[in-house]
């Protein structure tokens, strides 16, 4: 016997809802069990994620040097990225800071 488009549709709809009810129930038991351990061991989000949210371990982000320069306004370019106007499809050894 098959079933009518509709029929499926509705069976779809209601495996992902018990699919959504199933997943928050299992996620709700899970942080529960981590936060059982938390308490348990005395962690800290350090101890679980390294590296994360510690500014001190961070380091600052370095600055490239200009490598290109529009003679007419002055304006640089690292050569990283989307190119400017003033050097878009035009050859780029005429603007090369030496």
């Amino acid at each position: 016997m098959s079933q009518s488009y509709k029929d499926l549709l509705q069976q779809r709809e209601a495996l992902e809802q018990a699919i959504a009810a199933a997943r928050q129930r299992e996620i709700s038991e899970a942080v529960a069990k981590v936060r059982e351990l938390v308490a348990e061991y005395g962690l800290t989000a350090n101890d679980i994620f390294p590296g994360r949210g510690a500014k001190a371990a961070s380091k600052p982000a370095s600055k490239v040097a200009a490598k290109y320069r529009d003679p007419a306004t002055g304006q640089t370019w690292t050569g990283r990225g989307k190119a400017p106007k003033w050097i878009d499809g035009k050859d780029r050894n005429q603007f090369l800071i030496a």
